[in-house]
């Protein structure tokens, strides 16, 4: 994978001690010479941990949490690129915790804005989720915000010369909270738990993730969502992947879940362009001015949209076995 583009630049991971953040720091310290990669968390542990474990000279950590503005100042001195990870999103955690979840993922998500104007950062990227549309609990209602906030602060970023966009995909395949997980402990017991046997969800790997999000920013001009075409897979399919011949019991769709999930709704697609493997969803109203279309995307089709359960890319359980490892 071709990287060129973070050669000699520092990089700032908020949330930088999760699935994701390790991941995309072990790539980028793998396939690019960045000149710096921070890690921003809250956890010490965590932190102490990956430094023994990546002992590499261009990699930085900072204590800190996005809900501190003025400690995100101080982490984005010099930075070019940061990408925000850092969120609350186990679904019944945030439902429970409303004011928690809102403080990190909606008022942190404004904190990196801030903080990434102030300091002069060029490119800013969030990671976002197919909860954000039309969210049915509160976490994809808090990274609804979340997006809402990272593509209007290019009014403010955009004249100082700070762009920011948005990465939105589906479940990732073997993160922390994760079924994957879930499945693989509960088959020891000879049994399984499902919610509902005619779910579907969109799926992703970590490594496909990270470097999606890489190539997003690289192509950001600020203000886009962008939109990976990525398989869908029905949670019985993978029961037979992950827990083969385990007992299956139904325990029924929890407070706020969804039977499928929808990384692109109806009314997004009027703003979208696809390109073979993304959609680019572009700014409903980009007041900061500047703003190109992108040339060579087609507009998709009147009502369409892009759902788990319509998806025409499925993973088989053998795939699925693959991925994960299995």
């Amino acid at each position: 994978m071709n990287l060129d583009f973070l050669d000699g630049t520092s990089i700032l991971v908020t949330g930088g001690t999760g699935s994701f953040g390790q991941r995309f720091i072990r790539t980028t310290l793998e396939h690019s010479k960045a000149r710096r990669v921070i890690v921003f968390s809250r956890d010490e542990l965590k932190q102490s941990e990956m430094q023994a474990r990546f002992k590499d000279p261009a990699l930085r950590f900072f204590l800190g949490d996005v809900r501190d503005r003025e400690r995100l100042v101080r982490a984005m001195y010099d930075i070019d690129v940061v990408v925000h990870a850092a969120a609350l999103k186990q679904i019944p955690a945030c439902e429970y915790n409303p004011f928690e979840a809102i403080q990190t993922n909606v008022l942190g998500a404004k904190n990196v804005i801030d903080a990434a104007i102030d300091e002069g950062v060029k490119r800013v990227i969030g990671i976002s989720s197919d909860k954000a549309v039309n969210p049915l609990n509160l976490y994809g209602a808090t990274k609804l915000c979340a997006e809402k906030l990272f593509v209007q602060g290019n009014v403010y970023g955009r004249p100082r010369g700070t762009n920011f966009a948005v990465v939105r995909y589906g479940n990732v395949i073997g993160s922390r909270g994760s079924v994957v997980p879930l499945f693989a402990a509960q088959r020891a017991s000879g049994r399984v738990t499902v919610t509902d046997r005619a779910m579907t969800r969109f799926w992703i790997t970590l490594e496909q993730g990270v470097r999606f999000a890489i190539r997003s920013a690289e192509l950001m001009r600020g203000g886009e969502i962008f939109v990976p075409r990525i398989p869908s897979m029905r949670i019985m399919d993978l029961v037979g992947a992950i827990a083969p011949g385990c007992q299956v019991e139904d325990i029924g769709i929890r407070p706020g879940e969804k039977l499928h999930e929808i990384l692109l709704s109806e009314d997004e697609s009027r703003q979208a362009l696809e390109f073979g493997d993304m959609f680019v969803i572009e700014p409903l109203d980009p007041s900061w001015g500047g703003y190109l279309s992108r040339e060579g995307g087609k507009r998709p089709a009147r009502g369409f949209r892009y759902s788990s359960d319509t998806n025409d890319t499925w993973l088989s359980p053998a795939q699925m076995k693959e991925l994960a490892g299995e």
